[in-house]
């Protein structure tokens, strides 16, 4: 991961099973230097407690909109407005709804409704739930609205069905959160190109081929790097 050093991310974390994988992005983004906040809502202090998160970025885990013991700004305005951008992992149905329809009644849905930033989501939850029409047609207005959703993966599931609804691995948010803030102004926005990388083999003859040694990572590098460009 590039160095995130002077960026500021913000994790809204809800009630799924999956919130315990978001330890390891809140910890891989602060080693990278990022500027950690965590928002959890009351169900996914449930599943994983704040004092994991306070640890792992040194910053206080905010649930309650009117805990008033560490500031005295008006916090949901000044997270919003600090955050290069957004990423709510998991977001289960109930968040995803709330989203999609401007329903502000906990910090963290309050904060998504006042930030202007980019904001990821990454819908996490049981197949049926996710397929269901009202998930579907709620994650399209947040589409609408300008979120960036993210695919959920497919595997076993925790309730024993296997389909679609995993959160995806933790390296694969870090790579989304990446995209959005190594390069805020995008320099390379609408440019188009096509990197070629790995060994080839041309032929002799049936049998014999001349070839390298290339591994293919200066080609992946360049690749990668032009993508976070834009």
């Amino acid at each position: 991961m590039k160095d995130l050093t002077g960026k500021c991310v913000l994790l809204g974390i809800t009630g799924g099973i999956a919130a315990y994988k978001m330890a390891n992005v809140a910890s891989a983004l602060h080693k990278a230097g990022a500027k950690v906040h965590v928002i959890m809502t009351e169900n996914a202090a449930k599943f994983i407690t704040p004092l994991t998160f306070e640890t792992l970025t040194g910053s206080k885990c905010m649930i309650d909109t009117f805990d008033r013991e560490f500031q005295f700004d008006v916090r949901h305005i000044s997270v919003a407005k600090e955050a290069d951008v957004i990423l709510v992992a998991p977001a289960t149905a109930n968040v995803i709804a709330k989203m999609a329809h401007g329903i502000a009644d906990d910090m963290l849905t309050t904060v998504v409704l006042a930030a202007k930033c980019k904001k990821l989501v990454s819908p996490s939850m049981n197949t049926a739930m996710l397929e269901n029409p009202v998930t579907r047609d709620n994650i399209e207005i947040l589409r609408k609205y300008g979120f960036t959703i993210i695919d959920s993966a497919s595997g076993y599931l925790a309730c024993g069905d296997t389909g679609s609804g995993k959160l995806p691995e933790p390296e694969v948010l870090c790579q989304w959160i990446e995209r959005e803030v190594a390069y805020l102004d995008k320099p390379m926005k609408g440019k188009k190109v096509v990197v070629t990388a790995g060994p080839t083999q041309e032929a002799l003859d049936p049998v014999r081929y001349l070839t390298n040694h290339s591994t293919g990572k200066m080609g992946y590098a360049i690749a990668h790097e032009a993508m976070l460009r834009g």
